[in-house]
């Protein structure tokens, strides 16, 4: 008689054990028995779908042949299990078919949680061991072609469908490896669904219109998980399609729809710590290829004056993203980022550069319920020679007005004060004169 999975599984086990635990334990007996069967080279060229079913096969008599009295719920997990182990990321899978998952956190083997909404939640999937996990790791940092061990235990990468990995490995990582997946829609959200959402108002989005039409240099400020990249993948839309476009990012995750985009991705140092490529490398080159605008998915370092200077010397209308809290952080990091660069220049005149090249800086933050807004969209009118300062002017600000009983943040955008590039708007075309 077939002995049944609970009987070959019960054995030195404790009795209450989860039954998904069970099947795991198996999975991990039969995954070798599977790769023992597997003829890599017959499988070599096949496609995602005809490998899985062809490993579904190979699978489907494993269990027979092991003579398991599984039931069919049984069987499909089991066979679930073994192709996401195979030709996936194991128990992530699962995680990642959830379309509402836009973080993915794994704390060591054992702690999984993911975002859903804008708040943190603890999943029940786990990896088998740390071994297993670091396999995993492996496994995606080595599609981009890096790697990950004790002599080079931090790496940024990307899964194929753009969302973004880190991963931190002991001895940095203390109490296991660490995993950060930032997922991105296959779809990503237009201007219109960030109005239809309500992260800004429609006179917001026509008046960054209007900027983006009138070669503004612009640039999104906002804490991590804030929407920066969505919103700048949103505002690209309105580059015109006949304009060359260059961006530059550490891990590819710009999805510009215009058909005149080239792609540049910065490559960390290899083994010996050699052969980097970084941001700042990229935007040299770049002023080389005839860009009209030069799009930059981070701004972090000495990058920051390669960027300025080209804003300023005919390539307006390019746009980036920066990590800060507030319009006025933004630009007390930029003149930090200057610095970063070896320029040893006062403080009056890193103002004086930063008011000639940028246009504007718009604040997206994430609030404490989860609702992402666009919080303030603020001018850069240019340097003031009387004061030694950038002179700034806000016209659009989030207002909150408290939180409910159910937690939500209640607030209101609001039209502060005048636009102070309106003139520009007009002379480009991107805005009619009124009559």
């Amino acid at each position: 008689m077939a002995m049944r999975i609970i009987d070959r599984l019960a054995t030195g086990q404790d009795p209450n054990q989860p039954a998904a635990r069970n099947l795991d334990n198996l999975r991990r007996s039969l995954h070798q028995k599977v790769i023992d069967r597997l003829d890599v080279a017959a499988v070599a060229n096949l496609t995602s779908d005809q490998l899985r079913t062809r490993l579904r096969d190979i699978v489907e008599k494993v269990v027979q042949a092991e003579g398991l009295n599984l039931s069919q719920v049984e069987r499909d997990s089991v066979i679930k299990g073994i192709l996401d182990e195979i030709t996936g990321l194991g128990p992530l899978e699962e995680i990642l078919a959830d379309p509402r998952v836009s973080d993915i956190l794994v704390n060591g083997p054992n702690v999984i949680y993911v975002e859903r909404g804008g708040r943190l939640e603890q999943v029940d999937a786990h990896f088998r061991d740390e071994a297993h996990l670091l396999n995993t790791i492996s496994r995606i940092v080595g599609r981009v072609g890096r790697r990950v061990d004790e002599s080079s235990p931090m790496v940024d990468a990307r899964l194929p469908d753009g969302s973004r990995v880190n991963a931190i490995v002991p001895p940095l990582a203390l109490d296991g490896a660490a995993l950060s997946i930032r997922r991105f829609g296959q779809n990503p959200l237009t201007h219109t669904d960030l109005v239809k959402y309500a992260a800004l108002t429609p006179d917001m989005m026509n008046y960054l219109k209007a900027a983006v039409r009138a070669k503004c240099n612009i640039l999104i400020s906002g804490g991590t998980g804030a929407g920066k990249t969505t919103l700048l993948n949103a505002l690209s839309n309105f580059i015109p399609h006949g304009e060359r476009i260059i961006t530059l990012e550490d891990s590819a995750e710009l999805k510009l729809q215009q058909p005149h985009t080239v792609r540049l991705e910065s490559r960390p140092p290899n083994i010996e710590g050699k052969g980097a490529i970084t941001i700042g490398d990229l935007m040299k080159n770049a002023l080389r290829m005839r860009p009209d605008r030069i799009v930059v998915g981070e701004v972090r370092g000495g990058e920051a004056l390669d960027m300025l200077q080209a804003m300023n010397t005919g390539h307006e209308g390019s746009m980036g993203t920066l990590h800060a809290n507030t319009p006025d952080d933004a630009l007390q990091r930029l003149m930090t980022m200057i610095t970063m660069a070896g320029v040893k220049l006062d403080n009056s005149s890193l103002q004086q550069i930063i008011g000639r090249s940028l246009h504007g800086i718009v604040q997206a933050s994430r609030l404490s319920d989860g609702q992402r807004k666009i919080t303030s969209i603020t001018e850069v009118l240019g340097f003031d020679t009387t004061t030694g300062q950038v002179m700034t002017n806000e016209v659009f600000v989030y207002d909150q007005h408290g939180m409910d009983e159910t937690g939500k943040i209640n607030g209101e955008h609001k039209y502060v004060r005048e636009s102070g590039l309106l003139e520009r708007f007009y002379r480009s075309g991107a805005l009619k004169r009124p009559v």
